[in-house]
């Protein structure tokens, strides 16, 4: 049968399954999930466990000889097979088939592979595998499935998230799950369980140690100036080199220069913001689109070049103060236009 990776934990509060086949490319809810198999399985005495990782040249037979033998210190044992491509091909099929077909009582065998495509799912083994056991799917998340999951997880450590501070710790993830358990946890150190509002996020995401030029670049295309000039002064704080700041702001903004050309030749905006890449960056990207003219960011063109060539010592100036009025001019602060660059 196929679960969702959120229905394991009851499934598994009413017993083990034979196998477990879990795939995907998000490495968190796969590592979570067996885990969570791992420790069921440990609870009903599972003890001994043997790990397979599939690689070029594997033997399969070592695998179907360990699925029709007893193990020698336990009575009951975990098989991990880990086959990162998904391809077990021809002899690797056959014996997944036949450990299908034959699954005993005292083994539980866990499959760990990447995304499996249509044709993978299609097969002879894959099926025998669903109808044998338990088949699990993990796919990236977008930005209300990040929230979702955000939400249940802040709830199981006891906090109470408001749907603004969900949607808030989402965005910023940006589908990264890890990132966003790491930003739990620090909430759970900094104020204990109990209601979480956006503010606190807020709190939280600044008392990070390091921030990234992809904060600052995030911030500035939603138009949060203030929250961008905190970053950017904590990136200098960092010692961050102001060129690798200069690259970032300088991309984003061809990004949006070549995006609003499009949509000022008429292509449509859900067409124009496809290009947008990860999908959970849309919102801010379309933000950015309706408060900055094609002339506006023709401006911010000609700035991003100077600050690039003011980091790099190539002309004279502060480096910083450059990349503060670049920051200021991408949020939409008036006052990033003020400056006249006349040298």
């Amino acid at each position: 049968m196929k679960l969702k990776p959120e229905q394991l934990e009851s499934h598994l509060q009413k017993g083990l399954a034979p196998i477990y086949l879990l795939s995907g490319e998000e490495p968190l809810q796969l590592m979570e999930a067996a885990d969570a198999i791992r420790a069921r399985a440990r609870a009903e005495g599972f003890e001994d466990r043997e790990v397979f990782t599939v690689d070029k040249g594997f033997d399969w037979g070592q695998v179907q000889t360990a699925a029709e033998s007893l193990s020698l210190f336990a009575q009951r044992r975990v098989l991990e097979l880990r086959m990162p491509s998904g391809k077990p091909g021809a002899q690797g099929g056959k014996v997944l088939e036949a450990c299908a077909g034959q699954p005993s009582v005292d083994t539980v065998l866990i499959i760990q592979c990447g995304k499996l495509e249509r044709q993978e799912q299609k097969s002879r083994w894959c099926q025998a595998l669903e109808q044998a056991g338990v088949m699990i799917q993990v796919w990236p998340l977008d930005l209300a499935g990040t929230e979702a999951w955000i939400t249940r997880r802040m709830s199981r450590r006891g906090l109470q998230p408001t749907a603004g501070a969900a949607r808030l710790l989402a965005e910023r993830v940006e589908g990264n799950l890890l990132a966003a358990a790491q930003e739990i946890d620090k909430l759970m150190l900094l104020q204990g369980d109990g209601p979480v509002d956006e503010a606190a996020v807020m709190a939280a995401v600044a008392d990070s140690a390091r921030f990234s030029v992809y904060d600052l670049t995030d911030a500035a295309l939603a138009g949060e100036a203030g929250r961008a000039v905190r970053i950017l002064s904590g990136l200098r704080a960092e010692g961050i080199a102001p060129v690798l700041v200069s690259w970032a702001l300088a991309r984003e903004i061809r990004t949006l220069n070549r995006l609003a050309e499009q949509a000022a030749a008429g292509t449509p905006p859900q067409v124009v913001l496809k290009s947008v890449w990860p999908p959970q960056r849309q919102p801010v990207v379309r933000q950015a689109l309706r408060r900055l003219s094609l002339h506006a960011l023709g401006q911010l063109l000609r700035e991003g070049a100077r600050a690039d060539q003011v980091a790099k010592g190539q002309k004279p100036g502060s480096p910083w103060d450059e990349l503060l009025d670049l920051t200021l001019g991408l949020a939409g602060h008036p006052s990033s236009l003020i400056r006249n660059h006349s040298h």
